[in-house]
C-alpha cells in the first residue's frame, strides 16, 4: 500500500509518501536484553515501521509500588522503590552496552522522576493525575533503550515522545485519544527528516489540560491502533508471548486451542468481555479503516499467528473468557419506582461521574445488579448511592465468567454451580457473576 496523507492545519502542514507497518511490542517481549535483541532481528527485516513499546517487563506495576507509597508519604520507602526498578533497566543496558555502560537519555529521566518524589508533596489534588504522570515513565524508558539499541545497530530510528504526538480526554488512567486532534502532530512527526523506522511508546499521552495521561492498563494495543489510523498504515502486528488468540487462557483451561481468524464485530465482544489479548479500545481505529491486525508470536516471527480483519467468518468456536477483580452491586429503589424508567440516568450518572466501567447489567422492575470492574473510587459511589435512596447490596472480589458459542456440556459445568451468584443467557452467550 502506497501511502500519501495530508493535512491543511496551519501549525503542522505536512504531505508525506510512504509505506507503514506498525508493531507493536509488550512489556513480556522485552523484560530483558534477549528479549530487547529479539526485537532487533524482527524490525531489521523491514523497511517502515512505527515501533510502539510497552514498559519493560513488569515495570508499570513496580512504578505503581512507587505511586501507591509516594501518596501515604512513605518517600524512602518510594525512592527504595525507584532504586530497583533503576536497577533492573540498568542490568539489562549494561548486556546490551557493555558491563560499565549507562544511557544519559534514561538516567536523565530517572533522575527527573526522583526528584518528583523527592520534592513534591504526598497529599496531592489528584491521585489520577499524579498517578499517570508516575507510572508514564516506564513507557519513556523502555523506549529510549530499544531506540539507541538500534542505533546501535546500525538501524536509523526517530525517537517520538506520544505526549507531544496524542492528544487526549482528561480522563486520568483511561484517557481516549482525540484522533482529529492528534493526526497533524503525528503526520509532522512521521515526515521529518527521511526517517522510515520511528520508535514511540505506548500507553501514554497528553489531556488537552497539558498533563500527562495513561489509557488504561494494556493501552498500548490502543496506542498502536492509532498510529496505524492516523497513518493510513498496511497493517497493525501486535507481538505476544503466545501463539496468537486463544480459545482461553491456557493457564486456566488447558484445552484451548488457537483461533486463525476473527472479524473486528468478534474481536471487539471478546475484547468488552475481558479478552486481555487485545485491549477493548483497539479495534474501531482499525475497523474505521480497514486495516488488519495480526496476533503474533514474539518467540517464532514466521508463525501465523491470527488476522483480525473485515474478511475473516464469524467464529463458532466456544470461547471462555474470565475477568477478575469485578465488584457485583444489586441496588433496590425503596419507594418501589421502577428501577430502569426513573432510577437508570441518575445511577449511570453517578458511575460516569467516577469513571466505573460497567461489564454487566441485569435488571428486574425495581432491583438493578451491575458488575463493575474495581475502582479507587468505590466507597465514594456506594455512598452517594446510598443518599440517593437505594438499598444496597456490595459483593466485592468476584468474577466475571464469559462463555461465546458455548454448548450444554460447557454451560453445565461453568454456569450453574453454586458459586454462581448471577446468570445472564442469550442463544449464543452465557456470562457468570461467581465467587471466586
Amino acid at each position: 500500500m502506497r501511502y500519501c496523507a495530508t493535512t491543511s492545519l496551519r501549525e503542522y502542514p505536512t504531505t508525506i509518501f510512504f509505506t507503514m507497518k506498525v508493531y507493536k511490542f509488550g512489556g513480556a517481549s522485552v523484560k530483558d536484553a534477549a528479549g530487547v535483541r529479539n526485537l532487533q532481528k524482527i524490525v531489521s527485516t523491514q523497511d517502515s515501521l512505527f515501533l510502539i513499546v510497552s514498559a519493560m517487563g513488569k515495570t508499570t506495576n513496580a512504578l505503581e509500588r512507587v505511586f501507591s507509597l509516594f501518596v501515604e508519604e512513605k518517600k524512602d520507602e518510594s525512592l527504595l522503590e525507584l532504586e530497583q526498578i533503576h536497577h533492573y533497566h540498568t542490568e539489562i543496558i549494561q548486556e546490551l552496552w557493555g558491563k560499565t555502560s549507562s544511557l544519559e537519555d534514561v538516567e536523565k529521566l530517572f533522575s527527573e522522576l526522583e526528584m518528583f518524589i523527592r520534592y513534591t508533596p504526598g497529599r496531592i489534588t489528584s491521585m489520577e493525575a499524579c498517578y499517570d504522570y508516575i507510572v508514564s515513565f516506564g513507557e519513556l524508558i523502555s523506549t529510549k533503550i530499544i531506540s539507541n539499541y538500534l542505533l546501535l545497530c546500525k538501524i536509523e530510528n526517530k525517537w517520538i515522545d506520544m505526549r507531544e504526538v496524542f492528544v487526549t480526554s482528561c480522563t486520568h488512567k483511561d484517557a481516549n485519544v482525540l484522533l482529529d486532534r492528534s493526526e497533524a502532530r503525528l503526520l509532522n512527526e512521521v515526515s521529518q527528516n527521511g526517517y522510515k523506522v520511528f520508535v514511540g511508546q505506548g500507553f501514554i499521552g497528553r489531556a488537552t489540560d497539558r498533563s500527562v495521561t495513561t489509557l488504561g492498563r494494556e493501552g498500548s494495543d490502543y496506542s498502536a491502533a492509532c498510529v496505524a489510523n492516523i497513518t493510513n498504515a498496511e497493517s497493525l502486528t501486535v507481538w505476544k508471548d503466545v501463539d496468537g488468540i486463544l480459545s482461553a487462557d491456557p493457564k486456566l483451561f488447558p484445552n484451548a486451542i488457537k483461533i486463525e481468524h476473527i472479524n473486528y464485530t468478534d474481536a471487539i465482544e471478546l475484547a468488552y468481555s475481558g479478552a486481555q489479548i487485545i485491549h477493548p479500545k483497539t479495534i474501531k481505529p482499525l475497523q474505521n479503516k480497514l486495516i488488519p491486525l495480526f496476533v503474533k508470536p514474539f518467540s517464532n516471527p514466521q508463525g501465523n499467528g491470527t488476522e483480525i480483519s473485515s474478511k475473516a467468518e464469524t467464529v463458532s468456536t466456544p470461547i471462555i473468557i474470565l475477568k477478575k477483580k469485578q465488584v457485583l452491586l444489586t441496588l433496590k429503589s425503596k419507594d418501589l419506582s421502577f428501577i430502569l424508567e426513573e432510577k437508570f440516568q441518575l445511577i449511570f450518572d453517578i458511575l460516569a461521574k467516577y469513571n466505573i466501567k460497567t461489564n454487566l447489567v441485569h435488571n428486574t422492575a425495581v432491583m438493578l445488579a451491575l458488575c463493575i470492574e474495581e475502582n479507587w473510587h468505590l466507597d465514594e459511589l456506594l455512598l452517594e448511592l446510598q443518599n440517593e435512596s437505594f438499598e444496597i447490596e456490595c459483593k466485592r472480589n468476584v468474577e466475571l465468567l464469559t462463555i461465546r458459542h458455548y454448548n450444554e456440556e460447557m454451560y453445565h459445568h461453568h454456569a450453574t454451580k453454586a458459586c454462581c451468584l448471577l446468570r445472564q443467557t442469550t442463544t449464543d452467550t452465557v456470562r457468570v457473576v461467581r465467587e471466586c
